[in-house]
């Protein structure tokens, strides 16, 4: 499979040196490659593997290093980490096809001693019986088991505990479960699962969720029931989010920061496709996925408009409910994108500002009795709690409202994903009280 050992160490260089969604990526990149469908799927393990493993990888790497202090090109440095990814991960792949990829790989940079270098390092590490470097204190053994910096596994076990932090961090790797919301309005739940299985799909409802269906199987985009409306992919997180916010029948409701517009979708579907959805974006391309999404699934009450959630917009009605889900780290959903863990803490700095900001300008929408929900998809107090609670304290017209009873009392609930097995969430509920 050289191609695809190719492919995944020319994605990988491209991701170290651009912005880019892993995800986006690599899709785009097999449409286009004439790698047969084998290939493909070695391609997409060893690209996700080695970007989810990447820390250790690069521990394992310097620890090997006569001179950590050398600086590895992108290139060779992405050669060694899928060749040690393939020697420690993949247990299908023979320790010498390992190595000797790696090194035909290595032959093609323009340095001749690189593949000696590769080589060298890789068969070292054999050698040794693949062992990890030595762990300098308990945080360094927990990044390098579960392939996560330090400084996210300090944060998570100052602000969540050890207990809580172990299963976010088992939890942290691995491929993430598929659910979809079933589109009840064109079909029962029943029938859309039995065709989902025609299509060769595992379909599941998951208990106490409604329309809510676990799906084993790849290319549910491409299904039968997907292009005709049926469904819409959705983590299970988003589905509660949505529970939370309980919109009915005939009510106006605002989503704050729709796109590409799943909460919207699911809470028009339970609205019954009647009454108003206003769905929000700040960017026109982003509204076009809210507009085409609503359209595809018949949703006639969603109206996807840009708006910035920041500013106070004088001209949208107020709204029996609003939906704040924010921007947002995303460390609830690393399993989803692995390169969001290896970012600067300091990208995140702003964020909390920024995110009571747009909360506090979504309040002034909600209705006297009205609900508001401000929701994110990471796991950090600095973004959840300690975002709700400044706003409980700047405004005392809202008093705390009530979870839907699979999410337990209270106001606010944070998810960790073994829960449901769903992504890392958060969720809190106010209701305007006078």
């Amino acid at each position: 499979m050289p191609g695809a050992r190719k492919l995944a160490v020319k994605l990988l260089t491209r991701l170290d040196t651009d912005s880019a969604y892993s995800n986006l990526l690599l899709d785009e990149a097999l449409e286009r490659s004439q790698l047969d469908e084998q290939d493909k799927r070695f391609a997409s393990a060893l690209f996700y593997g080695t970007l989810e493993r990447r820390y250790t990888l690069d521990e394992i790497i310097r620890s090997r290093l006569t001179n950590p202090d050398n600086k590895l090109s992108a290139e060779v440095r992405n050669i060694l980490r899928t060749g040690l990814f393939q020697l420690l991960y993949m247990d299908s792949v023979p320790d010498n096809a390992a190595v000797d990829e790696s090194v035909k790989l290595a032959k093609k940079n323009r340095n001749p001693s690189v593949s000696g270098f590769v080589n060298g390092l890789l068969r070292g590490f054999i050698r040794d019986g693949k062992k990890l470097p030595e762990a300098a204190d308990k945080t360094h053994s927990l990044a390098l088991e579960y392939s996560c910096p330090p400084w996210l596994v300090d944060k998570w076990l100052n602000e969540y505990g050890e207990d809580t932090t172990l299963r976010m961090l088992e939890t942290s790797l691995g491929q993430a479960p598929v659910t979809v919301r079933a589109n009840t309005l064109k079909a029962p739940l029943d029938t859309i699962i039995d065709m989902l299985h025609a299509d060769g799909f595992g379909a599941l409802a998951v208990p106490d969720i409604p329309d809510c269906i676990r799906i084993t199987g790849s290319g549910i985009e491409k299904s039968r029931a997907y292009r005709e409306g049926l469904i819409h992919v959705q983590d299970i997180s988003c589905q509660l989010c949505c529970l939370a916010l309980g919109a009915c029948e005939g009510e106006t409701v605002l989503d704050i920061c729709s796109a590409p517009g799943g909460k919207a979708f699911a809470a028009a579907e339970m609205m019954k496709n009647k009454g108003s959805l206003l769905a929000f974006d700040l960017h026109p391309s982003r509204v076009k996925l809210i507009n085409s999404g609503a359209e595809r699934l018949g949703l006639t009450i969603i109206k996807g408009e840009v708006n910035n959630g920041k500013v106070f917009n004088d001209k949208l009605p107020a709204a029996d409910r609003v939906l704040c889900d924010v921007p947002c780290s995303g460390l609830g959903v690393i399993r989803r994108k692995p390169e969001i863990k290896y970012k600067s803490p300091a990208e995140f700095e702003r964020l909390p500002e920024i995110q009571y900001d747009i909360l506090d300008t979504s309040s002034r929408y909600v209705k006297d009795g009205g609900t508001l929900v401000y929701s994110t998809c990471t796991l950090s107090r600095a973004e959840n709690d300690e975002v709700t609670g400044r706003f409980l304290s700047e405004h005392p017209e809202f008093e705390k409202g009530g979870l839907p009873a699979i999410l337990g009392e209270g106001f606010d609930i944070t998810i960790t994903p073994e829960r449901f097995g769903s992504d890392g969430f958060y969720i809190a509920v106010f209701i305007r009280s006078r």
